[in-house]
């Protein structure tokens, strides 16, 4: 029997899950069985704020340590947790097809998030949603929370919180069961963080050929796509993960319009651009690879949603984004 392959993951019931959804495909794909290692990270244990702590990392930072160390022979993180800058000696090997990238509201009685009475509790820890409710609940308060999904659950449906907002995708990858009732966000008005519900299967540069072609196998090439140009406009502004801003980006035949918006923290401004740019679509999806394949003409298109992002951060900073966002140089 083959050695099965090592998945690091955190303890967390929502990155288990994941991992499992992940382990499932490869094993299936590559005919080798896939074991989890579970490890616990900073974020499981430090319970301030994210802002407070700064966000940068502190889910991946332990987990690479583990892989470095073989502890394990790939990670799987929540994509929108991961800093822009990949350390070195590490690779993207695959991004699987994305989940549903909305966020969701959940109440106990239905009520939209923009008719909740003034003093309504909303839990949030995130900057960005932070803002966001801030422009669409004016009246609300927002109060500051950390803890796993069904812990937040919990505070609503006991009385503690009016409301929580949660990722669509982190729901429906627990399948988690709630009698609360769901509004969920349409990324048009309410644009949600660069990578949200895409994965990020990480390993080693050096790792074995097969390793590295097994996980290929999992990665799906809009999506690559998509988060190359929302996670290069993050690093473009030079902000952070715990940035008040959205990034959207959607393959749409043979182009890719891409939705972002950066917020003041209180909400009071925002500056925000939808682009739709050509990126040579029929090509991307025959021969698009995240290894920097080259087309026929020269042309990566990876390469191309780099500089696309960064074209649109730029755009945004000449606007005066830099005003509205902290920036931090180790995003």
């Amino acid at each position: 029997m083959s050695t099965p392959i090592r998945l690091g993951t955190r303890r967390s019931a929502l990155a288990q899950a994941q991992s499992g959804h992940v382990a499932a495909a490869l094993e299936k794909f590559s005919g080798r069985r896939v074991e989890l290692v579970p490890i616990t990270s900073e974020g499981d244990t430090n319970r301030a704020s994210l802002s407070e702590i700064g966000g940068q990392g502190i889910f991946a930072t332990r987990l690479r340590e583990a892989l470095f160390a073989g502890e394990c022979d790939f990670l799987v993180h929540s994509l929108k947790d991961l800093p822009t800058a990949v350390p070195e000696g590490l690779v993207i090997a695959a991004t699987p097809k994305r989940e549903d990238p909305r966020d969701v509201v959940l109440t106990r009685d239905g009520t939209p998030l923009h008719e909740l009475r003034s003093g309504s509790t909303v839990g949030t820890g995130s900057p960005r949603r932070i803002a966001q409710v801030h422009r669409r609940a004016p009246k609300a308060e927002v109060v500051d929370i950390r803890g796993n999904v069904d812990s937040r659950l919990a505070r609503v449906a006991s009385g503690e919180l009016d409301a929580v907002i949660l990722a669509a995708a982190g729901l429906s990858r627990l399948g988690a069961e709630t009698p609360l009732r769901r509004e969920e966000l349409g990324l048009a008005e309410w644009p949600t963080a660069p990578g949200q519900g895409s994965l990020a299967v990480e390993t080693r540069a050096d790792a074995p050929e097969e390793l590295l072609a097994a996980l290929a196998g999992l990665d799906d090439t809009d999506t690559r796509l998509a988060i190359t140009v929302e996670r290069a406009i993050l690093q473009g502004l030079d902000a952070g993960c715990q940035a008040p801003m959205a990034a959207h980006a959607v393959v749409e035949g043979s182009s890719i319009r891409v939705r972002t918006v950066v917020y003041a923290a209180d909400g009071g401004r925002r500056i925000g651009l939808d682009v739709t740019e050509d990126l040579n679509g029929e090509y991307i999806r025959r021969n698009g690879s995240g290894n920097g394949a080259d087309a026929a003409d020269g042309a990566d298109p990876m390469h191309a949603a780099r500089e696309l992002g960064f074209t649109v951060a730029r755009r945004l900073l000449d606007q005066g984004a830099a005003g509205l966002v902290s920036r931090e140089q180790s995003s």
